[in-house]
């Protein structure tokens, strides 16, 4: 069965990254295969059978979507008017216009271009505010611009949308859905934030008030799962569930009928969602493992939910949510049991399984893991299990909250005042799991650094059992684990020498540092994260700030001052002229007060020597204030804008300048040439190109967060300065940045 699986895995791959060439693959495959096996013609049929499946049902699945009138539509760009229902909750991103909502749709209708068509297809839609308020399962009615999607698993996307006009309401089922949901919800809502928003999180993946900060501290922490829809949720509730029928008195079939509802009851409860749906089958895996002989029937159930899932669910066979689940699932049922055992000799065995379990489904996802974030969590395990006995009754405690405060609101508050009590020790875990100096260590995605870890996983994976053999070398393990992550390891080769100027990767922010001296820079910008841009100074060895310079009190500036001012010695700080928005200048000037630092200044007017470095206030003009409309929207245009110069390699840092502020320091700019173009605003499309491709800038740098929502950096603006002989870098995809002088020549070192 674990065959069929891979076989189907593989094959739908194949098939969504071959189109129909995947065929050609799969016979000769099954050629070669028949070939050098000639005694097992049956299970080479079976596996062959199975990947013609699954990659059959993935390129049909991919026809239906791209080819029928909507797909058509979408790819004339052309104005229509849908009907659907609504197949997921709403979802609030930011966007260039403000916030917008996104909402899945099935659609069974669409009029466009003068025609109606009846049809079920996937649309995603943009919309307004008023789409918040679409539930799911409702049938609506708008229209929009459909455009072509990104993806093969949408027919495309209504941009623009109307608001939504009700034509039906949801199903009972998804009206008592959302009654829980939000019951669960109101079950916490008098808890502190954290515990508020990871409660829900925690028993249906509803995460949308989860801190992003907080969410960054559990991707560390490898405490991920615990904040989205997993099998493990689905595990802890059914079989709580399971447990109670059987205290009830409910035996044999009867109580796979229990297990059965609980499921069904979860899945609606968490919304019909692909990665719901695989979080279902898995968990339903993990259940059958603690049956008897569960090890190996939940061995060959894996192979056989692999199958159907991608049967019914193609677009699964390339999605990580799903490569994470099989292998943290394949990593519990094989690896799991040989370490307990391992271990049992000289642990009690619960404590062994408790030990085994979580290190074993962490082995298994790391290369995956790493491919995805460029990091390898070193305290996964510690966290997992310290979070571990809590998790269940957080879970089940959040979930009877919202069921009996369906009746008795009091009562759904105690008991959610139990589980946030629980998910408050789950927080300080992943907060002080985060914090620690070794808590992950950077790998890198590329394919000989992921080759490198397969293979030290493999190696591992077999010599642990004989490590975990002996208590002396579990305990020498575990020593040297625990020396790795409290100890910083070093970083070979950085700072690199010569370096003039570094870019923090502080996320969605700006924190640049000019070099003035062996350990001393002026700061420009501290991020939005103290502990990244604290983190980024740390490994420059950076101890003295003779000038800091806030280019604007927008949050993604100026919220990881504190990191700067950690421990070292910080003189002048200069900021915009403009106090908007008020909440920022508030902030900064509460955390300056409590650093005991100077009065907060205004840029210099003119030219001055800071150290190894020269530097000019370009904008704003001298003199020239600005209260703003204090909501912050001018504070980008009343960006400080310097010209540097260190070691002869002249550097322009433009903060969040726009076209606006653009045009008016154009005069100023006419004829300048510099070397290094701090690219305005993260990459904005909202740019003069004209004007910074007129620099010739040899290195354009971009600070900008992976997976933001504002669509930064625009591949607009990248190719224009990249046309214009620019070696263009950018911290979500190269992390941290130096640009080094060497011997007259400018280059660059990323991190």
């Amino acid at each position: 069965m674990p065959a069929l699986g891979a076989a189907g895995w593989l094959a739908g791959i194949g098939a969504h990254l071959l189109g129909a060439w995947v065929w050609l693959l799969l016979a000769a495959l099954a050629a070669l295969v028949l070939l050098a096996v000639r005694r097992a013609p049956a299970t080479v049929l079976a596996l062959t059978l199975v990947a013609a499946a699954v990659a059959g049902g993935t390129l049909l699945r991919h026809e239906a979507v791209a080819e029928n009138p909507v797909g058509d539509l979408a790819r004339q760009r052309a104005g229509a008017s849908i009907t659907g229902t609504v197949t997921s909750d709403p979802r609030p991103v930011a966007g260039g216009f403000g916030e917008q909502v996104l909402v899945r749709l099935e659609v069974r209708e669409v009029t466009g271009r003068g025609r109606s068509h009846r049809l079920a297809t996937p649309v995603l839609v943009i919309g307004g505010e008023s789409w918040r308020h679409a539930p799911l399962g409702s049938s609506v009615t708008t229209s929009g611009l459909l455009v072509a999607a990104d993806g093969a698993d949408l027919a495309g996307v209504l941009t623009s949308a109307r608001d939504p006009v009700m034509r039906s309401p949801p199903d009972v089922w998804w009206r008592a859905a959302s009654a829980v949901r939000a019951s669960i919800r109101e079950a916490v809502a008098h808890r502190p934030d954290d515990q508020r928003a990871l409660v829900p999180a925690l028993v249906d993946g509803d995460d949308a008030g989860l801190d992003p900060d907080l969410a960054a501290d559990f991707r560390t922490t490898g405490l991920t799962h615990l904040t989205a829809v997993s099998g493990t949720n689905l595990t802890l509730v059914v079989g709580f569930l399971m447990l109670l029928a059987r205290w009830c008195g409910v035996r044999g079939r009867w109580l796979h009928v229990v297990g059965a509802a609980g499921i069904v009851g979860f899945v609606l409860l968490a919304r019909t969602e692909p990665s719901v749906l695989r979080a279902a089958v898995m968990g339903a895996v993990g259940l059958l493992a603690m049956g008897v002989d569960g090890r190996q029937r939940a061995f060959r159930a894996l192979g056989v939910a692999v199958v159907v899932l991608l049967l019914v669910q193609p677009g699964l066979a390339v999605s990580a949510g799903f490569a994470l689940s099989v292998l943290a699932t394949a990593g519990i049922v094989v690896l799991a049991p040989g370490w307990r055992d391992a271990m049992s000799g000289w642990l009690p065995r619960w404590a062994a399984e408790a030990v085994a379990v979580p290190a074993a489904a962490q082995l298994a996802c790391t290369p995956v893991v790493a491919a995805l974030s460029g990091q390898v969590s070193l305290v996964a395990v510690v966290a997992n299990l310290a979070v571990a006995p809590l998790v269940g009754p957080a879970t089940v405690l959040g979930l009877a909250g919202g069921l009996v405060g369906l009746l008795l609101p009091p009562a759904g508050r105690l008991f959610g005042t139990g589980s946030a009590w629980c998910v408050a020790w789950v927080v300080a875990v992943a907060r002080g799991g985060a914090d620690l100096p070794g808590a992950a260590i950077d790998w890198g995605a590329g394919v000989v650094t992921l080759a490198l870890l397969c293979s030290v996983c493999v190696a591992l994976a077999l010599a642990l059992p004989w490590l975990l053999r002996r208590p002396a070398r579990g305990a020498g393990l575990f020593a040297l684990l625990l020396a790795v992550v409290l100890v910083p390891l070093p970083t070979p080769g950085w700072p690199a020498p010569g370096w003039v100027l570094a870019m923090c990767d502080v996320g969605q922010g700006d924190a640049l540092v000019l070099r003035a001296g062996r350990d001393e820079g002026v700061v420009v910008d501290a991020g939005p994260d103290a502990d990244a841009v604290d983190g980024c100074l740390d490994r420059l060895g950076i101890e003295e700030v003779p000038l800091l310079v806030l280019t604007h009190f927008h949050a993604d500036h100026v919220d990881g001052l504190a990191g700067v001012l950690a421990g070292r010695r910080v003189g002048a700080v200069e900021t915009s002229s403009t106090p908007d928005p008020p909440s920022g200048v508030e902030q900064v000037g509460e955390v300056a007060g409590e650093s005991g630092l100077a009065p907060l200044v205004a840029p210099y007017a003119g030219t001055r020597t800071v150290g190894a470095v020269t530097l000019q206030v370009l904008w704003p003009p001298p003199g020239r204030t600005e209260v703003g409309a204090g909501d912050g929207s001018r504070a980008n245009d009343a960006s400080v804008v310097l010209l540097a110069e260190v070691r002869g390699v002249r550097v322009l840092l433009t903060g969040d300048l726009e076209p606006e502020g653009q045009s008016a320091l154009a005069p100023v700019l006419a004829g300048l040439d510099v070397d290094v173009l701090k690219v305005p605003h993260h990459g904005s499309r909202y740019q003069d190109l004209g004007l910074l491709t007129s620099l010739e800038a040899e290195v354009a740098l971009v600070s900008v967060g992976a997976g933001n929502g504002y669509g930064h950096p625009a591949g607009s603006v990248l190719d224009a300065l990249a046309e214009a002989g620019g070696r263009v870098l950018r911290t979500d995809l190269d992390g941290d940045v130096l640009v080094v002088a060497d011997g007259g020549e400018v280059s660059t070192v990323t991190r």
